[in-house]
């Protein structure tokens, strides 16, 4: 069973930078596409930004210029820095793996942008 660990969120300030990280196991890393999804309050859940197995990357609009997604497949991790963050950041930050057998979420880590 694919298991997945995010960590890195917390409470910043309007501009500030995060870095969030999620550490996965049972699982060869390499071979899936990662990505980091993110659901606020009252709002569905929506794809931040993905990176496939052989390293393109994705990014919805409203983050582009801003976050980056990268990873790391000798330590079996996936990284999303976060900076110039602004309120509308704010919500529960989740890892997801894909491959062609499926996908799996991590529990996920709070953002808070907040003066």
């Amino acid at each position: 069973q694919v298991h997945l660990v995010e960590s890195g969120g917390g409470l910043v300030q309007p501009g500030g930078s995060l870095r969030l990280s999620c550490v996965a196991s049972k699982m060869i890393f390499s071979i899936y596409d990662m990505g980091w999804y993110r659901q606020a309050p009252g709002k569905q859940r929506e794809l931040v930004a993905d990176i496939t197995s052989g390293g393109s990357t994705n990014y919805a609009d409203s983050v582009k210029g801003r976050f980056t997604i990268s990873r790391d497949n000798a330590k079996n991790t996936v990284y999303l820095q976060m900076n110039s963050l602004k309120p509308e950041d704010t919500a529960i930050y989740y890892c997801n793996a894909r491959y062609t057998s499926g996908a799996h979420f991590g529990q996920g880590t709070q953002v808070t942008v907040s003066s």
